[in-house]
């Protein structure tokens, strides 16, 4: 049986056309639409070569999940995760230390549709996910990615025999580590680990992890959640690299 999903918005919909990991069946619009507001929608619809059709408002909504879809819905096949093999080549073409992040236990689609905004903007090569099985709503993913879902590499993995296999170190966020962010060297190779809010980095995962590292915050304030951890320390990964550059 063929499934079809429904990405909704013109920055998911302009990402998934320009991404090419998906099949894009065709692009629907409100005939409403404000001309301005999805010229850019057709302009890489008709780049790609991908059917559009102008229909009735109601028939968006009642393929929308929600009303931040701006009048375009598009019919796509599901986003093929990547492989390990995928990641491995990956890293091979490179022409700079590689950036990872390692999620583990994120249970919550729209958390890690963020993170993989965050990894996107500040320079991640590509995000492990720690999890049995894809279960999560391509939809919810998506939207708060902001198109970084259809063009970041994402590796789904289960247990630890991918991260032994990188080739580089592997840091775990933990706020009982010694040292901080700024005092470890992230311009390197790192595959940086953070785990989910309900039980952060699992015992096997820590136990390979050969680094540890912690975000200096206020003593006795609660620890960031995941979406605001994986930034910080992205941030701080960045901000070393852009420092080795000059």
């Amino acid at each position: 049986m063929t499934v079809t999903e429904h990405l909704e918005g013109r920055t998911s919909v302009i990402a998934a056309i320009e991404a090419r990991r998906r099949t894009v069946h065709e692009v629907l619009v409100a005939r409403d639409a404000k001309p301005d507001k999805v010229a850019d929608v057709l302009d890489a619809a008709t780049r790609a070569r991908v059917p559009v059709r102008r229909v009735a408002i109601e028939e968006v909504e009642k393929l929308a999940h929600g009303r931040t879809h701006g009048g375009v819905v598009a019919a796509c096949s599901p986003r093929p995760l990547d492989t390990a093999a995928d990641l491995k080549k990956l890293l091979a073409s490179l022409k700079e230390p590689p950036l990872l992040l390692v999620l583990d236990g994120v249970d919550d689609p729209r958390n890690l549709g963020l993170c993989l905004r965050a990894a996107e903007a500040l320079g991640a090569h590509a995000v492990l996910l720690r999890k049995r099985e894809w279960d999560f709503d391509a939809v919810e993913v998506s939207r708060p990615s902001s198109g970084a879902f259809e063009r970041l590499p994402l590796v789904l993995f289960d247990g630890v025999d991918l991260l032994t296999s990188l080739a580089m170190p592997r840091f775990a966020c933990l706020a009982n580590a010694v040292k901080t962010i700024h005092e470890v060297d992230l311009a390197a190779p790192a595959a940086i680990v953070v785990g989910g809010e309900k039980r952060g980095i699992s015992a096997a995962v820590r136990e390979v992890c050969d680094r540890r590292m912690r975000i200096p915050s206020k003593p006795g304030a609660a620890s960031l959640p995941l979406t605001h951890a994986a930034a910080v320390v992205l941030a701080e990964a960045n901000r070393q690299r852009l420092q080795a550059r000059k």
